[in-house]
């Protein structure tokens, strides 16, 4: 009997493993389009910044080493080291060498994905559902994201459903109607494709993203 319980343990883990990657990337889906390549690393509210300030104010450039690749590193280590040197020097000056060695920062963890810097943008603009995503990280719940992300996620696909379904029965009436309904039933269907395709390859290695 032990064997057995352990196994089904271990598959209740697995299904709930599934289950938050299915919610949490359906959700990037459902609110980005099928082609996710957005970022919120590259914004002064972003982790890569924070990380970096927090360095900045504690003199410790490690626990910003973490973000590129350490062929990387002595380029970083030398301008967080002349980045910190005036810290305590001229305000102006030392605003325009933070912000130098910010996007340096950035722009070097943005390489490491093949990702494109096309400068730092301001707070306020990563999405929402990132604020939330790292949110659940540093409070170490997740449960309250999934219930709002479910609930979010049930009522696009319905409402997709109910656009599609009201069309189908006026499809054959004509042309109009009927290329309305084509258009309703791609976005229907592409959705649910996409969101069994996540389900499917949710290893977390399968689905290239950047941030």
């Amino acid at each position: 009997m032990e064997p057995r319980i352990k196994e089904t343990s271990g598959n209740d883990q697995l299904k709930k493993k599934r289950n938050v990657v299915f919610i949490l990337m359906a959700a990037v889906f459902l609110t980005f389009g099928t082609s996710p390549a957005y970022s919120h690393c590259d914004s002064y509210d972003g982790p890569v910044v924070k990380d970096a300030l927090k360095a900045l104010e504690k003199n410790n450039v490690k626990l910003v080493l973490k973000w590129i690749s350490s062929d990387q590193e002595p380029e970083i280590v030398t301008l967080f080291n002349k980045t910190y040197s005036i810290r305590s020097g001229d305000k102006e000056i030392y605003s325009i060498v933070e912000k130098h060695f910010l996007e340096t920062l950035v722009r070097l963890h943005r390489e490491t994905e093949g990702a494109s810097f096309t400068g730092l943008k301001p707070a306020g603009s990563t999405k929402q559902i990132i604020k939330m995503s790292d949110k659940t990280l540093s409070d170490g719940n997740i449960d309250v994201l999934l219930t709002d992300l479910s609930k979010h996620i049930s009522s696009v696909i319905k409402e997709k459903y109910v656009h599609a379904s009201d069309l189908y029965k006026v499809k054959d009436d004509s042309d109009l109607k009927g290329r309305e309904y084509v258009k309703a039933y791609i976005d229907y269907t592409h959705t649910l494709e996409a969101i069994h395709d996540i389900i499917e390859h949710s290893d977390g290695n399968s689905l290239k993203h950047e941030h």
